[in-house]
């Protein structure tokens, strides 16, 4: 099979694969509904993430397209990708999944038959109560029952506060003194039902202590017959009581010796070289969990992002593809940059080979012939290795180490920034024949976020190597790869 076609061959399979993939990331639907778009408006949206789930009852039914800010408040776009009823009354509002999940906004629909929401509607949004608030208002509560306790005790440290407490009591004395000689004649009335009740309970008393009398001897009765299994539960009761008595003995023992400072308790109360050494391994614990905390803390900071672009050289008719991974290891705040390439160009290296050959002649001379020639490595992957450092406000990048398996230098700015690029390559400064070092001049177009167009010319100073190109390539970012992994069906 030509050449040609199985560098077509393979880019037709790589754009394809690509294709879906950024299908994937950007979440088009070239050939599906285009969906229902509706705005919501929330007090605040802190922890919410652009392309966070949208959810009915607990259901999926579409995703965050835009957070931005109106005024005072934050506009969520939402996009629904399955049919949702809008009715007046529908509220949009922030959940969480579990403790610790991801935040999500959950659609609470309105009443039915109430009628449809306008095309141009803007959902009002609940946001929940945050930890913040949740300790402000603890902190108000305790506020109101320090004052409460204040309040009773009095300004003046507690004494101003009992006194009008006692003068309260005093006052409601009086008045009730003054009711009972209002009522004089009422309480009389009362003694005399009294001792009306004491002479009818005379009369029936000698009656109700007969039939007391009784009660008792069948009590009595009941006890004879249960005799033996009375003192069966004194006996076990006895033996319960001897057990709780060992243990408190047992227990007497061990505070006896945590007393006297025997045993591990014993020492860490009461010795303070003991408890020294507790408190000495406890802050070791709590540095060992602070670094590792830090340490985790920087992998979190790491950006990865990738790469993949394919080129046409025009003059030579054959293509070049390059597989690209950039490393961040502090995210945007980095000072410094790493580049991984694998590069496929199909016209291979050249290198100068030099042989020298001895002959012995049958007189015993000897002659040495030395032959130098060209050796094409028809091998076509090369690896790129840079290390980049940002300038002019992280605008321009200068990179440099290994350049497809030589020593070069390259240079990228950006004439409009996250747009248009313009970027120089030197590399390959000992080519064979004294040629001249290897040039690539390339300009960029990032017409969306994770595509762009690209042309250049390609070793312009060697008239056998020389050629433009022209291609494009795709990008993946760290928040888009993080999304493409979260949204990967699980098996």
């Amino acid at each position: 099979m030509p050449q040609t076609v199985k560098v077509g061959l393979f880019m037709t399979a790589a754009l394809v694969v690509l294709a879906w993939l950024i299908l994937a990331v950007e979440d088009w639907r070239p050939f599906g509904p285009p969906g229902t778009r509706i705005d919501a408006e929330f007090d605040s949206v802190v922890g919410l993430d652009d392309k966070a789930a949208v959810r009915l009852a607990g259901v999926r039914v579409g995703r965050v397209d835009g957070i931005r800010l109106e005024g005072r408040r934050a506009r969520v776009s939402l996009l629904l990708e399955q049919p949702v009823p809008l009715v007046e009354g529908t509220v949009a509002s922030i959940a969480n999944q579990g403790l610790l999940g991801d935040k999500f906004i959950e659609i609470l629909p309105g009443p039915e038959g109430a009628p449809p929401l306008p095309a141009d509607a803007v959902l009002p949004g609940r946001t929940p109560v945050s930890f913040d608030q949740a300790m402000e208002k603890i902190d108000e509560i305790g506020s109101s029952i320090q004052s409460a306790l204040g309040t009773f005790t009095g300004a003046g440290g507690g004494a101003g506060g009992f006194s009008d407490l006692i003068a309260s009591i005093q006052a409601t004395a009086d008045e009730l003194r003054a009711v009972i000689a209002e009522n004089r004649s009422q309480f009389g009335g009362t003694v005399r039902n009294f001792e009306k009740f004491s002479a009818t309970l005379a009369e029936d008393l000698p009656r109700l202590t007969a039939q007391i009398e009784k009660v008792l001897g069948q009590v009595d009765a009941v006890v004879t017959e249960n005799r033996e299994n009375l003192r069966g539960s004194m006996s076990n009761i006895r033996e319960v009581t001897d057990k709780i008595q060992t243990s408190v003995d047992n227990l007497n023992t061990i505070t006896d010796k945590i007393a006297r400072g025997e045993g591990t308790i014993g020492k860490l109360v009461n010795s303070d070289e003991a408890h020294d050494e507790l408190i000495g391994a406890l802050k070791s614990v709590e540095t060992g969990v602070s670094a590792l905390g830090d340490t985790l803390g920087r992998v979190n900071r790491v950006q990865l992002n990738l790469g993949l672009e394919g080129l046409w050289l025009s003059d030579l008719d054959d293509g070049r593809a390059a597989f690209r991974v950039d490393i961040l290891p502090r995210g945007p705040e980095s000072r410094m940059y790493y580049r991984i390439d694998l590069v496929s160009d199909p016209r291979g290296r050249v290198y100068e080979k030099t042989t020298t050959e001895t002959v012995t002649n049958p007189d015993g001379s000897t002659s040495t012939t030395t032959t130098e020639r060209l050796t094409r490595d028809t091998r076509r992957s090369s690896w790129t290795g840079l290390f980049g450092l940002p300038f002019a406000d992280k605008r321009g990048t200068l990179w440099a180490g290994m350049i497809e398996n030589t020593a070069g230098l390259e240079l990228d700015y950006g004439l409009v920034p996250e747009k248009l690029f313009i970027g120089f390559e030197a590399f390959d400064f000992g080519r064979e024949r004294d040629l001249d070092p290897h040039l690539r001049i390339s300009s960029t177009w990032k017409f969306r976020r994770n595509l762009y167009v690209k042309a250049g010319w390609d070793d312009p100073l060697v008239d056998e190597y020389s050629t433009p190109f022209f291609g494009a390539g795709f990008l993946w970012t760290d928040d888009d790869l993080k999304y493409l992994v979260g949204s990967a069906p699980s098996f």
